[in-house]
C-alpha cells in the first residue's frame, strides 16, 4: 500500500542559500576566543621540558630543584601519569610523556605548573636529567640499511603496502616509450597562525574541562580520559576557536598535559605553545622518495606505471599507516591505467612525527605523476594537455583498486573548462 505526502517537500532551505556562517561576525569584530584568550581565576602556567637529543636513553631525571622553586605548583613525569602514557589516532604508540628512551628532538620529558610563564621556564631549567646519546637515524636512505639504528625494536620499515592491477610486464611490453625517474618531496609544517594552546580547569565533582585549539575534540576527549585513568562521562572538550589547523591539529599537543597537570593542582592551568616549539613538536607532512616508471603507446595512451615509495613517519606512527594507503591508492592519479604495480613502505627515523596535512599524502604522488606525465608528453612531442585528457578516467573505468567509477567523474570535464578559460588552444 503506497502512502501519499500531504506535504511534500517543497523549496530546499539550506542547500543552495547564502547562511551567515555563526562565526564569522565575531572573527571580523576581533571578539573571537581562541585559547589563548581564554582566561580563568588562580590560572597557572604550563610548560614542557623537551628532549634536546634525536635519540637517547634517559638514564635518570631528578626534579627536586625544580619542586622547590617558589611559585612551582607540580613538576611531573611519566611516572606521574595515572593512566595510560600511550596515545594515537590509529596506533597508540606515542607517549605523553617519555618512559625510557627519547626519539626525537622536542619529545615531552617532563611538565611543569607554576604562578608565572617566567617561574616555570625557570623550572625547566632546574631539572636534572641524565641522557645516554644513542645513534640516530634521519634519512629514508639511512633507516632502511641493513644494519641501521632501530628507532623501535623490530626494525625501522613498520608498513608495506602493495597493490597490483593487471600485468605490469605485459604492460611495458605494449609501451612505445618508458620514462623513469626519482622524486623527492620533504617535511611540511603547517604554519597556522595561531599555535597550539588550551586551558583546563578541574572541576569540584571530579570531572576535568579542557578548552583548547583542536580540529579533532572526541579524540582528544578519549586520549583525556584514558591518561588521567577516568571515564569519559568526567572528561569535557571544548573546541575554541582554531587560528588554523589544515590536519595539524588532530593530533594530541597540549591537551593531556594540561589535564594532568589540572588534575595534579586542583586549580585551572594555561598553555600556549611558542612557535619554535610549534615547529619542533608537532606533526609535519611526510616525507617521500618517489620512484616511478610510466610507459605509453605511440599516441599517448597510457599502458603502465609502476612505482615504488618510501614514506618517512618520524619518530612515532600518527596518520601514517592513512598517508600510506592513500599515497598508493592515488598513486596513478586520475587516469587510466591498464597495468599497474605499486609498493610502499612506512618507515620510523628520529625526526618529528608525519602526521595529518590536506590531502592525506596525495600532493606528494601528484607532484611525481604529473611530472611523469609531464615528461611523457616532451618525449611522445604531445601537448601535455592532450595527454591528459587521454588519459583521464571517465564512468565504468576502474581504478588502482579495481573499483569502478558509477558515478560522476569530474577530471576530463575539469580539464576542457581549465583549457577553454586558460585559452590553451593555440599556445
Amino acid at each position: 500500500m503506497s502512502r501519499v505526502l500531504s506535504n511534500p517537500v517543497g523549496e530546499l532551505q539550506i542547500v543552495g542559500k547564502p547562511l551567515r556562517r555563526v562565526d564569522g561576525l565575531a572573527k571580523v569584530l576581533g571578539a573571537a576566543k581562541y585559547a589563548g584568550d581564554i582566561g580563568l581565576p588562580g590560572t597557572l602556567y604550563a610548560k614542557v621540558l623537551r628532549s634536546p637529543h634525536p635519540h637517547a636513553r634517559i638514564i635518570h631525571i631528578n626534579a627536586q630543584k625544580a619542586k622547590l622553586l617558589p611559585g612551582v605548583q607540580a613538576v611531573l613525569t611519566v611516572k606521574d601519569i595515572p593512566g595510560s602514557n600511550r596515545y594515537g589516532t590509529i596506533v597508540k604508540d606515542q607517549p605523553i610523556l617519555a618512559e625510557d628512551v627519547v626519539r626525537f628532538v622536542g619529545e615531552p620529558v617532563a611538565l611543569v605548573a607554576a604562578v608565572s610563564e617566567k617561574v616555570a621556564v625557570e623550572a625547566l631549567g632546574l631539572i636534572d636529567i641524565k641522557y645516554e646519546l644513542l645513534p640516530a637515524v634521519f634519512t629514508l636512505e639511512e633507516a632502511v640499511m641493513p644494519n641501521a639504528p632501530g628507532v623501535h625494536e623490530g626494525g625501522n620499515i613498520w608498513l608495506v603496502r602493495k597493490f597490483v592491477k593487471g600485468d605490469i610486464e605485459e604492460g611495458f611490453a605494449q609501451a612505445d616509450v618508458v620514462v623513469e625517474d626519482t622524486y623527492r618531496t620533504g617535511f611540511l609544517e603547517h604554519a597556522y597562525i595561531e599555535t597550539e594552546g588550551g586551558i583546563a580547569r578541574w572541576e569540584e565533582n571530579g570531572s576535568i574541562t579542557v578548552w583548547c585549539s583542536t580540529q579533532n575534540p572526541h579524540y582528544d576527549r578519549e586520549e583525556i580520559a584514558s591518561a588521567l585513568n577516568t571515564s569519559l562521562n568526567k572528561v569535557r572538550v571544548v573546541q575554541a576557536a582554531t587560528g588554523g589547523g589544515f590536519g595539524g591539529k588532530l593530533d594530541i599537543s597540549v591537551q593531556c598535559h594540561l589535564a594532568l597537570l589540572a588534575e595534579r593542582t586542583k586549580r585551572p592551568v594555561k598553555m600556549v605553545y611558542s612557535r619554535e616549539e610549534s615547529f619542533a613538536a608537532t606533526t609535519k607532512r611526510h616525507p617521500m622518495h618517489i620512484r616511478y616508471k610510466s610507459g605509453a603507446t605511440g599516441d599517448g595512451r597510457l599502458t603502465a606505471v609502476e612505482v615504488d615509495m618510501a614514506i618517512n613517519t618520524g619518530a612515532y606512527a600518527s596518520y601514517g599507516p592513512v598517508v600510506l594507503t592513500r599515497s598508493c591508492v592515488h598513486a596513478t592519479g586520475p587516469y587510466d591505467v591498464p597495468n599497474v604495480k605499486v609498493e610502499a613502505k612506512l618507515v620510523f627515523t628520529n625526526n618529528p612525527v608525519g602526521g595529518a596535512m590536506r590531502g592525506f599524502g596525495v600532493p606528494q604522488v601528484a607532484f611525481a605523476h604529473e611530472s611523469q606525465m609531464d615528461v611523457l608528453a616532451a618525449e611522445l612531442d604531445m601537448d601535455p594537455l592532450e595527454i591528459r585528457i587521454k588519459n583521464a578516467l571517465t564512468v565504468g573505468l576502474s581504478i588502482i583498486t579495481g573499483q569502478v567509477l558509477h558515478g560522476s567523474v569530474g577530471a576530463r570535464p575539469t580539464l576542457l573548462a581549465a583549457a577553454r578559460e586558460a585559452k590553451w588552444e593555440g599556445r
